[in-house]
Formats: structure tokens, C-alpha cells, sequence
């Protein structure tokens, strides 16, 4: 399959530049949607989602430092340095290609979102395919690379969830009580959570907390 999107790559030069772009800088896109969402669970007022959206940071940066010892474990050569006929557009990066950082984040930043905001979750998905898609493009992953980084990626944000939700909600409500309030919520009244009055919560039809 590499060598397949290789030679696409070597037919399609118009395609160089904006997926060269993309594949370096494109990261940043997912900053981006973590700080939107951060945004509207401000917004929202809602412990919980505050705290999945916290998580969906946190749990980001938790992910790339998982993949760091998997990929000197692995120790996988570069597809530059094993396939030296190929088209390559990157820099000849001279560190371990699996699993792909890009991948890695691109995974985490997807999967945490869809815990609390189902539409910022699907951009951030369509957004992570095209990473993917970009770094092969590029030469500078094997698609098992960029595979391996999205499941992983995704895999800590979500198991991190199910262990974190419940201390980090509590920490959110203790906090709205400190000067870090005005990070937290816009709301003048305490963050609920979950069940109020033994009814649920208000929720939108955008933003949700799995778990």
C-alpha cells in the first residue's frame, strides 16, 4: 500500500505542496479544536464536561509520551531509509517512524472530543484521516505507522477516561470555588454534574459526556 500511495504521490504534483503543508502544520488544527472545546465547556457549565474536556488535553500529551517508548521498542527505519528509490517530500527525518506522533495526537485529540462535543469530534476525525493520509503521502510513515498512532492515541484518551472522569469531575467543582474559576466556567452558580434534583442534567444535542 506505501509504495502505491507513493507512486499517486510521484503523478500528482499539483498535491505536493498544500499536503506537505498539511502533514507538517497541520497539527496545530488540533490544538485548535481543543482550545474550542475547552471553550464551550466553559460555556456550558457543566463539571463533567469541563472535566472530559481538561481530560481530552491532558490525555493528548499522556498519549504522545506513551508512544515514545513504543517507538524505540519497535525501532522502525524510516521508509527513506529502507526504500531509498522512493519520492519523498519531508525532510529526511533520521528518528523511528512507528507509531507517528501526528497520528498519536491526531487520535487523542478525535477520541476526546467525541467524549463531550460530537460535532468538534467529527471534524477533528475527518481532519486526523487526512493527517494520516498526508504523512504517508509524504514519505514519512508506512500507513501502519499512522495507524498504529491514531489507535493508540485514541486507546489512552479513552481508558484514561473511564479511570479519570470521576476524581477529575470532583477536582472541577472544587476549583470553580477558587481564583481558576473564570477558566472553568462563564456561570455564576456552581458547575453541576451529572443528576440535579434526581433529574439529568441539561444537555444540547452537541455536547454530551460518554461515560
Amino acid at each position: 500500500m506505501f509504495l502505491d500511495v507513493n507512486h499517486f504521490a510521484q503523478h500528482t504534483g499539483w498535491l505536493h505542496a498544500p499536503m506537505l503543508a498539511y502533514a507538517n502544520y497541520g497539527v496545530a488544527l488540533f490544538g485548535l479544536l481543543l482550545v474550542a472545546g475547552w471553550w464551550l465547556a466553559r460555556r456550558r457549565g457543566d463539571a463533567r464536561v469541563m472535566a472530559a474536556a481538561l481530560w481530552a488535553m491532558a490525555g493528548t500529551a499522556i498519549a504522545v509520551l506513551v508512544a515514545q517508548p513504543v517507538n524505540h521498542a519497535v525501532a522502525e527505519a524510516r521508509p527513506w531509509q529502507s526504500l531509498p528509490h522512493i519520492l519523498v517530500l519531508a525532510g529526511h527525518s533520521t528518528d523511528f517512524s512507528f507509531p507517528s506522533d501526528h497520528a498519536t495526537v491526531a487520535g487523542a485529540v478525535t477520541a476526546g472530543l467525541l467524549l463531550y462535543h460530537r460535532r468538534l469530534g467529527i471534524i477533528a476525525a475527518v481532519a486526523g484521516v487526512v493527517m494520516c493520509a498526508a504523512r504517508v503521502y509524504i514519505g514519512a510513515h508506512y500507513p501502519q505507522d499512522v495507524a498504529a498512532g491514531f489507535a493508540l492515541g485514541a486507546a489512552v484518551v479513552l481508558i484514561g477516561w473511564i479511570i479519570a472522569r470521576i476524581p477529575l469531575t470532583s477536582l472541577v467543582r472544587r476549583l470553580t470555588a477558587t481564583p481558576l474559576r473564570p477558566l472553568l466556567t462563564a456561570g455564576a452558580r456552581p458547575l453541576p454534574a451529572g443528576p440535579v434534583n434526581g433529574q439529568p442534567a441539561p444537555s444540547s444535542p452537541r455536547s454530551h459526556v460518554a461515560g
